[in-house]
């Protein structure tokens, strides 16, 4: 799914290059949930946009798919971002004055073709995250962890074969952010591959693996043995710290 070779990236101003990305080396199969941890300012944000295509690396390789995307145009990158990419951000995102349903639909704008029976695949993708009852819901009208099931259900509608959710859980109270976790442990288990960034050492063992990212180098790359389990803490009422 996901080949990364020697990742460089310095961001500059004037004659001054920070060195954010130095080498970074890594594989992900189709089918992983893996953790990208760090702390702030360790790249790793840095490193979701490079692999969301937002951005591109100053050295190295980067191949998606079995196809290298290193120096590919924007427009290349644009429909297959579209295509096969579906983000989760920290901060929804959310239009205020539209619909759950109208929200989930706006991948749609930027498809290359017409798509048939956008609310019916809209509709489809908020009963997945369990908003079945909340179509027609603003924002304003939701809590927080409700809407950011209505993000996760946008970054499904297009069926998109890599999901990238950086700090998913960060501006959620403990239970919306073990609700998250489950719905990404669900989706995993249905064979999506799920890359989470995150600085929380408790969310990344919800996953299957850690990459963990310091001063722009993976210094670790581990497998979690015993995946903390969301959705057994959901049913328990155990606070996600706790959660085993």
């Amino acid at each position: 799914m996901i080949e990364v070779q020697d990742l460089t990236k310095s961001y500059h101003k004037g004659d001054i290059a920070t060195p954010v990305l130095r080498g970074v080396t890594f594989r992900i199969a189709p089918g992983e949930f893996v953790a990208i941890m760090g702390a702030s300012g360790s790249g790793k944000s840095t490193l979701m946009n490079i692999l969301g295509f937002l951005d591109q690396p100053d050295g190295g390789t980067y191949r998606f798919e079995d196809r290298e995307l290193t120096g590919a145009d924007d427009a290349v990158l644009s429909a297959l971002r579209n295509r096969s990419i579906g983000f989760v951000f920290q901060q929804f995102h959310l239009l205020d004055r539209a619909s759950a349903l109208e929200n989930v639909m706006l991948p749609f704008l930027y498809a290359e073709q017409d798509v048939a029976d956008e609310t019916a695949r809209a509709t489809r993708a908020l009963e997945a995250v369990g908003l079945g009852d909340r179509l027609h819901h603003r924002p304003s009208e939701l809590s927080g962890g409700q809407q950011q099931r209505v993000a996760t259900a946008r970054a499904l509608v297009n069926d998109p074969d890599l999901i990238l959710a950086d700090e998913p859980t960060g501006n959620l109270d403990a239970r919306s952010s073990l609700e998250i976790l489950a719905l990404l442990q669900t989706l995993h288990g249905t064979g999506r591959t799920i890359v989470v960034v995150t600085h929380d050492a408790d969310v990344a063992e919800h996953t299957g693996r850690i990459l963990v990212l310091a001063d722009g180098r993976i210094t670790e790359d581990r497998p979690v043995r015993q995946p903390r389990d969301a959705r057994g803490a959901l049913a328990e009422g155990v606070p996600a710290g706790e959660a085993t």
